[in-house]
């Protein structure tokens, strides 16, 4: 056979990722424009409480006459557009991220510095937290029922918070001999908020001028910690990476990456017979639980309103029904190949960044355990969908067997009875404080999820 008769066989019969920047060279700029609301979105969204609010201020203004919304709790929201056969096409993602969390009673004094202790919330490396800025987000509930939200650290002129390393000169034995997991202790991971005394013949000085401080500001006591949610995140701007910005770099990118391109695909999508709904959901990364998690009955709920809103009977079989006829994207990213790590992936079955949105079949870990593991009639789906739009996407599995793995929402929402297949992006550096996303990847995310609503 002839070389050209030989590349139009592989053509036709081979696969093979394709980097997305090769195939938009036309719509560069569009993929630069979009880029751009989205780090808007992701600057500003750094808790759940701060996303759903987000996402349903814009719901309220741009929502048509079949949408409706659901909310949980300030922490789960589910944009709803209505349509008119049984089941819905759901695009469920996790808003919650790997942070560090202020204690109940957190507030203390050691060497005169005023510190807060702290739990870490979801997989994170500890090193990675020590002396970069921090931020403090969250909402305290005071005794008489009254909520203050607190945010300090994001504008330019707050100031930031630190947790203080040790210095190399002194680390030798008590970390840098050690195991990793082992060199760093959590229960150092003390954030530093004062050093100026209130008076200083007064026993723990600094302390009660920081609880000075929070009166005046906030009208905040100590006892008020004990009823608040305060979430330590960087406090560090989304920017462009590169010198030809291809790349975002910004904190919580798993998984609000997903949400806002579930958000911008359900307000832009056409109008399907099937019921649409862009699902965001917490506790993703503690394992789910929770009346917020994916284990939750919110769903249930959702799926309740959306029944009354078609006037059909709310019962046990159209509950079952409604799900059985149900198809899911379980928007969630998945781990790109590191360069400089490329061992602990299997080339062949590993996801790139800049090669498109991933389709993933299953994550889990060792035999798939703990898995969803997608149907062939269901990814076959999936795959035509996204061919006809001119997706550029790629499959993937998350690392090599045995290697380590990972989880998400997408088993849980297969309990319900609906097909469900993982789909987002891959990130560099997840659940660091820093994660690193493509441009080219996130735009078509986007696409694939407004295809997947409209298909």
């Amino acid at each position: 056979m002839s070389k050209k008769k030989n590349e139009e066989l592989k053509k036709k019969l081979s696969y093979e990722n394709k980097n997305g920047w090769d195939l938009s060279h036309s719509s560069k700029d569009k993929v630069f424009k979009f880029s751009e609301k989205y780090k808007e979105f992701i600057g500003k969204c750094k808790t759940e409480r701060e996303t759903v609010n987000f996402v349903f201020d814009e719901f309220e203004k741009k929502k048509k006459k079949e949408d409706i919304t659901v909310i949980n709790r300030g922490k789960n929201i589910a944009l709803i557009r209505l349509g008119s056969e049984n089941g819905m096409k759901l695009i469920a993602s996790h808003i919650d991220a790997p942070r560090i969390d202020i204690k109940q009673k957190p507030l203390f004094e050691e060497t005169d510095i005023a510190l807060l202790h702290t739990h870490y919330y979801g997989g994170i490396k500890k090193y990675q937290w020590f002396n970069i800025p921090l931020a403090i987000h969250g909402v305290v509930v005071k005794e008489n029922g009254e909520k203050t939200d607190i945010t300090i650290g994001e504008d330019d002129r707050d100031p930031v918070f630190v947790i203080p390393d040790l210095l190399p000169h002194l680390s030798h034995k008590v970390i840098d001999e050690k195991k990793v997991k082992e060199a760093f202790d959590a229960e150092k991971m003390n954030l530093i908020v004062g050093s100026i005394p209130f008076d200083k013949d007064e026993k723990d000085a600094v302390k009660l001028n920081i609880l000075n401080i929070l009166y005046e500001k906030y009208g905040i006591k100590e006892e008020d910690f004990i009823s608040s949610e305060l979430e330590i995140v960087p406090a560090l701007k989304p920017r462009d990476i590169g010198f030809d910005r291809g790349f975002i770099a910004a904190y919580a990118q798993d998984d609000r990456i997903c949400a806002y391109c579930s958000k911008e695909a359900f307000f832009d999508a056409k109008r399907n017979a099937k019921t649409v709904v862009a699902l965001m959901i917490d506790k993703e990364e503690i394992g789910s639980d929770g009346n917020t998690g994916a284990k939750s009955r919110f769903l249930m709920d959702v799926v309740i309103e959306i029944l009354k809103a078609q006037n059909r009977d709310v019962t046990f079989e159209s509950i079952g029904e409604f799900f059985k006829n149900s198809e899911v994207l379980s928007a969630d990213v998945n781990g790109a190949v590191n360069p400089m790590y490329k061992e602990v992936h299997e080339k062949d079955n590993a996801s790139y960044i800049n090669k498109g949105v991933v389709m993933t079949k299953f994550t889990g870990h060792g035999g798939k355990y703990m898995a969803n593991d997608a149907s062939a009639e269901f990814v076959g789906k999936i795959r035509k969908i996204f061919n006809e739009a001119d997706v550029n996407w790629q499959t993937g599995e998350l690392g090599k067997v045995d290697e380590g793995g990972g989880g998400t929402i997408a088993k849980y929402l297969a309990s319900w009875n609906m097909d469900v297949i993982d789909c987002g992006p891959a990130l560099l550096s997840m659940h660091s404080p820093y994660e690193i996303s493509s441009k080219t990847d996130l735009y078509e995310t986007y696409k694939a999820y407004k295809a997947f609503f409209e298909g």
